[in-house]
C-alpha cells in the first residue's frame, strides 16, 4: 500500500504454457499427449507465444493502464477457466487425467 502512495502500479503477469525451446522439448516429450489435450480443450485451442505475453506487459506499464494496480492477469490462452469451469475438469471423461483424450 506504501508503494501506491507513491505512485507506483503492481501489477503480475502469470503465464500459461507459452512456446519457448523448453516447452517444445515437453510438447515432443514424454507428456507431450498431456499438453496436446489440454490445448484442443481450451478457448485458445493452442500454446501463447513470447509475444503475446510482451502485449500484457506493454499494456501495463504504458498510461493506458494507470488505473490498474494489485492485479494478476493471467495470460493461459483460457487454459485455467477450462480446468475449473469446463472440459478440462479433473474427473470429467474428458477431463486432465493423464492418459485420458
Amino acid at each position: 500500500m506504501e508503494c501506491g502512495k507513491r505512485g507506483a502500479r503492481l501489477n503480475d503477469i502469470a503465464p500459461g504454457i507459452i512456446v519457448t525451446p523448453l516447452a517444445v522439448d515437453e510438447f515432443n516429450g514424454i507428456r507431450g499427449d498431456f499438453y496436446k489435450n489440454m490445448f484442443a480443450k481450451c478457448p485458445a485451442g493452442r500454446p501463447g507465444t513470447t509475444d503475446e505475453v510482451a502485449d500484457v506487459a506493454e499494456l501495463l506499464m504504458s498510461e493506458r493502464a494507470q488505473f490498474i494496480t494489485g492485479a494478476t492477469f493471467l495470460v493461459d490462452g483460457g487454459a485455467t477457466a477450462s480446468y475449473y469451469y469446463g472440459p478440462l475438469q479433473p474427473g470429467l471423461e474428458t477431463g486432465m487425467e493423464e492418459g485420458k483424450q
